[in-house]
């Protein structure tokens, strides 16, 4: 069998990079906002990690005894670290288009700088085919540009009933956030989130079985929508959409954001609401066989 292949991130990358639609993550944004946000992704990254910890629950509801993981988007590598625990006979292969995340993630621990880290884009999976058991993946499909492709790709990769489970953000997530901007312009202020149909749909196109899928809520609070943005930047969440504004946001624009995200207000504290998306699916059995 053939192992994934580790990408030197200091080479020039071979991947080429489409004009994005509007309100799709730009790839080279995503990449640059991680990359600044690694040194303090962990300190705000709350809800990423209640997600992340849920995702590894659900593993506990299946018989499956990966040999060879890759926990796509790992970010710092809370995930590596769970499934490296977990399965102790198993190679688990973080991997992030964010090379500053993967250092980040190698300081956690001894053990996580001996995971063989692989620096690469998720629809560009430099891995050989049928050679993977499991790819987990916990809040990093919404920062992909072409979600056909990552799914083709990571059919392209599991072994016959190899397992795909991830968490996403679906379209509710933010909502007080883009509402409050659209009462300011008709820019792109918020990234868009791909519903779970949608998803689901993907998913069959690539050829995956099997889809289950299910949403969660849940609402974090703030005393101002300052609060709120720079706890978004501060884990490389903000906005990346091709459409994105480029320059500063003038005085008269965010006080009539902060204005309008006031109307949200409940019991002294802003929300901010984020839909999670949950999914399991399966690589088909070889053909002939159950």
């Amino acid at each position: 069998m053939t192992s994934p292949k580790r990408v030197d991130p200091n080479l020039p990358r071979l991947e080429p990079e489409p004009d994005s639609h509007p309100a799709l993550p730009e790839r080279s944004a995503v990449r640059r906002s991680f990359d600044r946000a690694a040194h303090s992704y962990d300190e705000h990254a709350v809800l990423q990690r209640e997600v992340c910890s849920r995702l590894l629950e659900r593993l506990d509801l299946t018989t499956i005894e990966p040999r060879v993981i890759v926990d796509l988007a790992t970010g710092t590598g809370q995930g590596a670290g769970d499934l490296h625990r977990r399965y102790r006979k198993a190679t688990v292969h973080p991997m992030d288009i964010s090379e500053q995340m993967l250092k980040r993630a190698r300081r956690q621990g001894g053990w996580l700088r001996k995971l063989p880290a692989i620096c690469a884009d998720a629809s560009h999976l430099p891995i050989a085919d049928n050679s993977v058991d499991l790819v987990f993946s916990s809040l990093g499909l919404q920062w992909v540009d072409d979600l056909d492709r990552c799914f083709r790709e990571i059919r392209r990769v599991l072994k016959p009933r190899g397992l795909f489970l991830f968490t996403t953000f679906g379209p509710d997530t933010l909502k007080e956030l883009s509402a409050a901007w659209q009462a300011v312009d008709e820019r792109t202020h918020v990234n868009a989130f791909a519903d779970m149909h949608d998803i689901g749909d993907g998913l069959v196109r690539a050829g995956l079985a099997e889809p289950v899928m299910e949403v969660e809520h849940f609402t974090l609070t703030y005393d101002t929508a300052d609060e709120l943005m720079r706890d978004i930047k501060r884990i490389g969440a903000h906005n990346v959409t091709a459409d994105r504004p480029r320059g500063l946001t003038g005085p008269k624009k965010m006080a009539r954001f902060r204005e309008a995200y006031e109307q949200f207000r409940d019991d002294g504290r802003l929300p901010a609401t984020y839909e999670v998306v949950y999914g399991t699916v399966w690589a088909p059995a070889p053909v002939g066989k159950n």
